[in-house]
């Protein structure tokens, strides 16, 4: 699949603030599963949730187990438009790579889907951080696009919106508002 154009309706698979902020017109939007990453804070965020100074963390995609987000369907006629606003939404600074990879749509059916990949080789790759350090680097963290906790506060309450309980994020949740009460 080109991810820049052609002749068909097209997928996005979002895993994070793309699935309740997707800010692009779609014809249907369903639960998928990507099988092989995993969500996971693991990009230092210097753009939108932090600054250089003092970095915060944003949702990536690191390699293992699988994940549970949403999948959109755009028209062929509005592809163009969404690809160009994807690419200057998720890569500010370059931290993704575009692929595509199938997604299992509503536990049947895959179809083949634009994923924004964490690059374990740009500088902004956090890798593997425990919860406590996670914590930290989100905890007064703020950039363009506000405190980096309302960022992790809206991933807790849409994934819970959305039928998923995802106990690590709701734990790191609520270190996060003690270091910030402390």
């Amino acid at each position: 699949m080109s991810l820049e154009g052609g002749g068909e309706d097209r997928w996005v698979f979002g895993y994070g603030s793309l699935m309740w902020r997707p800010g692009f017109p779609f014809i249907d939007r369903r639960t998928a599963v990507l099988h092989g990453r995993r969500r996971a804070f693991c990009i230092y965020s210097v753009h939108h949730r932090g600054t250089y100074e003092r970095p915060g963390l944003v949702l990536g995609l690191a390699p293992g187990g699988s994940v549970r987000g949403m999948a959109y369907r755009v028209a062929a006629s509005e592809w163009k438009g969404v690809y160009a606003y994807l690419r200057e939404r998720e890569q500010p600074t370059e931290t993704y790579f575009e692929t595509s990879r199938d997604v299992k749509i509503d536990g049947n059916g895959k179809v083949p889907a634009l994923v924004f990949l964490s690059d374990m080789k740009h500088s902004q790759w956090a890798g593997a951080l425990t919860l406590e350090q996670q914590a930290e680097l989100i905890a007064g963290a703020t950039g363009l696009s506000g405190p980096n906790i309302d960022y992790l506060r809206d991933l807790v309450s849409h994934l819970r919106e959305d039928g998923v309980r995802d106990h690590a994020m709701e734990k790191m949740l609520k270190m996060v508002e003690g270091i910030e009460k402390a």
